[in-house]
């Protein structure tokens, strides 16, 4: 990887509290931000050079993502995971989350079942809320090894109660499961079975760390006719605040679903996140596989921080995300029922420790008790903040 220094530098801390994005306003400057899931690594040079080229340019206007961002995302489907994807089935959206919306707008009426797998990244549940629909949650199962997997049985259960949709998460977040080929299948013939749209979110598909392999989901035997695949370079090139995700078909029944959402849609869309969206899958390559190689790292060096400084925190290391899902339920005590307050590990950690995580109860029942943390950073911070959760529990 020439060019790309590995691990990804990190500017200072008093540096990147120059920045004005939600993680660095949204807590005082005594405090440790890694709850929200933005990184922070400088851009890739392919995604500086083509905002600072528009905007030297004065080219500000709206965008106009189509073909370019078909093509770019097909072309990187096929190298990175070997799945052929038609550029023309691929539609542009503004985020993830307003493309799940969409979705969720066009396959249900209000009052309609949406399953999902809880714990599961939080807005799932807004959006369910905001499209007046009902959440239906079918929970993941911790196997004996401490891991997450897909609970196929559960599913079938909340299946067999005739939901209108199922939002997968592919990769899991918060619990960073990878989710293998025969889950996905079986997921693919439940849902066939039972007659279930399924709306499966790979954001941080990009982000599958060493030692895993992601799956698209379309990849499955009979997902292309019951299934849309999301997908976004936001996560994984620290893209959030420009807003362009794709929506992606395989086949001419989900393509027709998709073309029901709103007719302005496609102007919904950043002209920024547009061009940063094809530099990246272009030409961002390079610095993603030194991005990796550096979360691979982070990875290892928080259990390390964690397993020498705070044993009563445990957790299953991610197969994908820069996002750790820690178990803290030997950290606070118990109340009525066997069950601790569903935030007091976050509180113990911000008001003792100033380390601002997310806590677990907001990813739905099967939260209580943990946090999630952010090790997209770098090792110092990383280091200052297990230090600060050391002191908080002591």
């Amino acid at each position: 990887m020439s060019g790309i220094e590995i691990p990804l530098p990190v500017d200072p801390l008093d540096v990147l509290r120059q920045r004005r994005s939600a993680k660095w306003r949204r807590y005082p400057d005594d405090v440790l931000p890694l709850p929200v899931a933005e990184m922070d690594f400088p851009l890739a040079p392919a995604i500086r050079d083509v905002l600072l080229d528009a905007v030297r340019r004065s080219d500000v206007g709206y965008a106009m993502p189509e073909p370019d961002l078909g093509r770019a995302l097909s072309e990187f489907a096929a190298a990175r995971w070997d799945w052929s994807v038609d550029p023309d089935s691929i539609r542009p959206a503004t985020d993830v989350g307003v493309a799940c919306v969409d979705m969720l707008r066009v396959l249900c009426r209000p009052g309609d079942a949406v399953v999902v797998n809880s714990p599961v990244y939080a807005p799932f549940f807004h959006w369910i809320e905001e499209t007046g629909t009902r959440c239906l949650e079918a929970p993941l199962r911790q196997a004996s090894d401490g891991s997450w997997r897909l609970d196929l049985a559960g599913l079938a259960d909340a299946f067999a109660q005739r939901p209108a949709a199922y939002i997968l998460c592919n990769p899991h977040n918060p619990v960073g499961r990878v989710h293998t080929p025969e889950e996905l299948a079986e997921v693919a013939r439940l849902a066939h079975e039972y007659d279930v749209p399924v709306i499966s979110d790979e954001v941080h598909a990009p982000l599958v760390l060493p030692g895993a392999t992601f799956t698209p989901f379309l990849t499955m035997p009979g997902a292309t006719d019951i299934a849309v695949g999301l997908h976004s370079a936001s996560k994984a090139w620290n893209l959030a605040g420009l807003k362009c995700a794709a929506i992606v078909t395989a086949s001419p029944a989900m393509a027709a679903r998709v073309e029901r959402r709103p007719a302005d849609a496609r102007w919904r869309i950043g002209h920024f996140g547009a061009l940063a969206s094809i530099a990246a899958y272009d030409d961002g390559i390079e610095w993603l596989d030194a991005l990796l190689a550096t979360l691979d790292l982070r990875r290892r060096e928080l259990g390390e921080l964690l397993a020498e400084r705070v044993p009563d925190i445990s957790w299953t290391p991610p197969e994908a995300t820069f996002l750790a899902w820690l178990d803290c339920r030997r950290l606070v005590p118990e109340g009525g029922a066997g069950r601790s307050e569903p935030d007091a590990a976050q509180r113990l950690l911000l008001e003792r420790g100033r380390v601002a995580v997310e806590p677990g109860a907001k990813f739905g029942g099967p939260g209580d008790g943990w946090v999630r943390l952010n090790f997209g950073t770098s090792a110092e911070i990383l280091e200052a903040a297990v230090d600060r959760m050391a002191r908080a529990v002591a």
